[in-house]
């Protein structure tokens, strides 16, 4: 009889634990969803950069972080989660609670290439994220070694043509934006080089500074020292304008091959279903701090381009990569696994 009661109690003790649980759950949940819009943020935000400390991406993060930390009076922790082309933040990104304290540094690699090149994603693009704003774009720099005899875009496209399948182009890898920016010029120019990946920019601009392989489209930061040097020579920008850190080096779309445009770009995105008002407020302040004059002359100095949109503009701009990619993507017959 006794062993029947402690059983019952003990039944009782764990269905109560169990209750008191699910009670405390659904005050916590009553308490987030009735968090008052006039307070947000209310506690720290992390902010996903898929790429390791130290890059591009994760300068510009962390400049646009500490900006938001000071408005907000609230810390906004930098969470980078490198790997797989920028697969594994973009995941960590959109299974994160969309509750507007999970943002997510979003580029061309996660929001325009990888989703055209792989067939099994572990995210969607579209809609698995809400579009906060558009911050910069970072137009590549076209450069040739001094050996091969090109110095504009008009007589590199003359010599392709001329030689058909024998200038080599350098990549950071492929599905890099340095590989399908080529890839695109291909196709608008009717020229057909070929494409030699490496494993990361370094082995690459080594290869190119000794003329192993003659041409590369790359970020501009990189390649200047060695312009500035005479070890490579710059003869495009591939962004819709010049770039105030080198106004004498004219647009491929200058150059001749009209409406050619490409080059990385960086958003913030939050996971779908986040609340408006915290999307709102995040759009204020991200386009303020990115029109400042701190930051433009920051990011024009590195030859990037700021930019600052509405939500509905940064979202249209990620479909139009998406379709835009996915363009070039079956034209050139790439995909990857």
């Amino acid at each position: 009889m006794r062993a029947i009661q402690t059983q019952k109690l003990l039944q009782s003790v764990v269905l109560g634990f169990y209750f008191s649980m699910l009670v405390l759950a659904s005050v916590g949940g009553s308490a987030h969803s009735a968090e008052d819009p006039a307070k947000y943020p209310a506690r720290a935000l992390r902010f996903i950069v898929p790429f390791p400390p130290g890059g591009g991406n994760d300068t510009i993060a962390r400049a646009i972080g500490q900006q938001l930390s000071i408005a907000f009076g609230q810390q906004v922790l930098i969470d980078n989660r490198p790997g797989a082309g920028s697969i594994i933040g973009a995941q960590a990104a959109a299974t994160a609670p969309a509750d507007g304290y999970s943002l997510f540094l979003a580029g061309v690699a996660s929001h325009g290439i990888i989703p055209n090149l792989r067939k099994k994603m572990p995210y969607d693009a579209l809609k698995d994220f809400e579009a906060v704003s558009l911050i910069a774009s970072a137009p590549l720099l076209v450069v040739v070694h001094p050996s091969l005899p090109v110095r504009s875009i008009k007589e590199l496209v003359a010599l392709a043509k001329a030689k058909p399948g024998t200038i080599n182009y350098a990549s950071n890898g492929a599905g890099a934006s340095s590989h399908l920016a080529v890839e695109l010029f291909n196709m608008m120019a009717g020229t057909k080089m070929v494409h030699v990946a490496y494993k990361g920019l370094a082995p690459a601009l080594t290869d190119v500074m000794t003329g192993e392989v003659p041409l590369m489209f790359s970020s501009a930061v990189a390649m200047l020292p060695q312009v500035k040097s005479g070890r490579l020579r710059a003869i495009a920008m591939t962004g819709a304008q010049r770039s105030a850190a080198i106004p004498d080096i004219p647009t491929v779309a200058e150059a001749g091959i009209k409406g050619y445009e490409t080059g990385s770009w960086y958003g913030v995105v939050v996971p779908a279903g986040t609340p408006k008002y915290a999307i709102d407020k995040l759009n204020s302040e991200i386009v303020r701090i990115t029109k400042s004059a701190d930051l433009t002359r920051r990011l024009e100095s590195e030859a990037v381009i700021p930019v600052g949109s509405t939500a509905a503009a940064f979202s249209a701009h990620i479909k139009s990569e998406l379709t835009r990619w996915a363009q070039v993507i079956k034209a050139a017959h790439l995909a990857l696994e």
